[in-house]
């Protein structure tokens, strides 16, 4: 496994987890659990732990997380998503602990004063509310796709890289089998669009389904040797697709040595994600339930390839 692959995460508190801890991460790992057990928040979490190699990226996590969740409510004006202070306030403290790192956020008010403390590591540093300025965010290979896909920007962003690896004729390739009637995808004039019948057309005439299929495609070659985190991943894709889907994933992840962690509270696309991984002999896998127990706590169980493969094969309910 390469050496910057997330193995396990601990996960002190932020939101809903309190002392939680998750291991046996894979190459590609599929996260289950009942509806409200906190699915999308552990994926926050590993999202921002990964993205704390420094201050800016992990502000610029912490703040895109939230503004990520209240879309509907920026609209409407309930929020303003240039206050960047605003946006990070949301997230009082986060910590956590990996193979990888330690790192640690917090919001700190005494006598009327705020500071905003965080321990990457071995170093802390301590800056005023006053005095906040968020850096201008680094490039970066680890996002995330929320459970509609990209926007317009984000699929631009990625599809970059698509063009930078020359898979632009493999990528029409890949759409045209989700999708007979699509000829070919470009971007015109800063808008994502497909062809059909000899005319390109705006991504937003097509369905939420192909605007999230693209967006992991695209995300996959985009963050080449860094980290791709994937909320609902079934959602808007039929079930006939499924297949497929993991074949591309656990195919070019393999190639451009991006670690995936994807969402889902579907049986169908758990059951097809343990059934193209024994066909293709896919060993870097897990699957990962999240489950409450008596005390309403928070507890993982991992699957590694084997154990996902044989309890599937027996029957066993595995979500």
């Amino acid at each position: 496994m390469n050496n910057h692959f997330l193995t396990e995460i601990e996960i002190k508190q932020f939101k809903c987890f309190s002392n939680f801890k998750a291991e046996g991460f894979k190459r590609v790992n599929l996260i289950g659990g009942k509806n409200n057990v906190g699915k999308t928040a552990f994926m926050e979490a590993c999202y921002v732990h990964t993205r704390a190699e420094n201050i800016s990226l992990m502000t610029t996590a912490l703040i895109g997380i939230k503004i990520d969740r209240e879309v509907l409510n920026i609209f409407y004006g309930h929020y303003d998503a240039n206050n960047q202070q605003q946006m990070l306030d949301a997230t009082r403290t986060f910590s956590s602990i990996s193979n990888i790192r330690q790192c640690s956020y917090s919001v700190i008010e005494v006598d009327a004063t705020k500071t905003y403390q965080f321990i990457i590591d071995a170093n802390e540093v301590n800056i005023s509310a006053r005095d906040f300025v968020l850096p201008p965010e680094h490039p970066s290979h680890i996002k995330i796709i929320d459970n509609f896909g990209w926007s317009d920007g984000g699929i631009n962003w990625a599809y970059e890289a698509v063009q930078k690896h020359d898979k632009e004729k493999e990528l029409n390739q890949f759409v045209h089998e989700f999708d007979n009637n699509i000829e070919g995808f470009k971007v015109i004039g800063h808008k994502p669009q497909f062809k059909v019948n000899g005319e390109y057309r705006d991504i937003t005439e097509f369905g939420d389904g192909l605007k999230h299929y693209i967006s992991i495609i695209c995300g996959l070659y985009a963050c080449e040797n860094g980290y791709l985190f994937i909320d609902e991943i079934g959602n808007g894709i039929h079930y006939t697709q499924h297949d497929r889907l993991w074949e591309l994933i656990l195919t070019l992840s393999k190639k451009t040595n991006c670690q995936v962690f994807a969402i889902t509270h579907s049986k169908e696309m758990l059951e097809s994600f343990a059934r193209v991984a024994k066909k293709l002999d896919e060993q870097d896998i897990s699957y990962t339930t999240l489950v409450k127990n008596k005390q309403q706590e928070i507890k993982a169980i991992t699957q590694d390839s084997e154990m996902l493969f044989y309890s599937m094969s027996q029957g066993h309910e595995v979500r």
